[in-house]
């Protein structure tokens, strides 16, 4: 328990440091934003195949043919629902400043990162139940180390949709405890967590590359920095895949 009470810990320092990263971003020129936000696209990119994917097919086993795509699509369609309803969540988010475009990109990158934290946690917590102890750090310090950077960019869509600091602050380690949350789930609940899990984990998945393919890369194509963007969104994409490299 008391790695676990470690582990929760040092999620929540992560995504505070990665937060606070963030707010260096506030004030920029539109060709470096479509920078950033090629390169968190790639970083999202690259959390959905190795983080989320790639162990939902893992763990499903045999019902990987079908249970990873269903989950997938069921990510997918749960964020165009949030499409609908997302004028009255952004109200309750503080997000009055921005236009609607600002807010709907914000909102529906908020959600995604928010949901896929929540089985990353569990996976932790489940690795930490199975009594390897190796095995439950190194998952562990993957998850933690990913979370610098998707906190960090997590920050600047809020504040350009009008959200205030304080409030972007707190929705970024909102963020965040949902995935300590997912942590203790996935310890006391075991067995139930493995049962749910690769369909949590492609579900998540879903909601990542929904928002990539439906909402970043199109935004980072329409101010003439498309292939400024592409390039920084190949490199979010190997500065995850090096830190998965490196705490592997």
């Amino acid at each position: 328990m008391t790695y676990v009470l470690i582990t929760a810990a040092g999620i929540a320092l992560c995504s505070l440091v990665g937060a606070v990263i963030g707010f260096l971003f506030e004030n920029i020129p539109p060709a470096v934003e479509d920078a950033l936000s090629g390169a968190a696209a790639g970083i999202m990119l690259c959390a959905a195949i190795l983080g989320l994917v790639v162990p939902s097919m893992e763990f499903s086993g045999a019902r990987a043919l079908w249970l990873t795509p269903l989950g997938i699509f069921c990510g997918a369609f749960f964020l165009s629902g949030i499409n609908i309803v997302g004028p009255r969540l952004a109200g309750g988010m503080g997000m009055t400043n921005g236009n609607d475009e600002a807010c709907r990109h914000a909102l529906l990158f908020v959600a995604a990162i928010a949901i896929h934290h929540f089985p990353e946690g569990i996976a932790a917590g489940v690795s930490f139940g199975t009594g390897n102890l190796s095995d439950a750090v190194t998952v562990t310090s993957g998850i933690a180390f990913q979370n610098i950077p998707e906190a960090m960019i997590i920050i600047p869509p809020l504040l350009k949709a009008g959200t205030g600091k304080k409030r972007a602050a707190i929705v970024a380690f909102i963020s965040g405890a949902v995935e300590v949350a997912g942590v203790f789930f996935g310890y006391f609940a075991i067995t139930l967590s493995r049962g749910i899990l690769p369909f949590a984990l492609a579900f998540a998945a879903g909601t990542m590359l929904y928002v990539i393919v439906d909402d970043m890369v199109p935004q980072t194509h329409i101010r003439g920095s498309g292939r400024l963007s592409t390039y920084c969104m190949l490199l979010g994409f190997c500065l995850m895949l090096t830190v998965d490299c490196l705490v592997s």
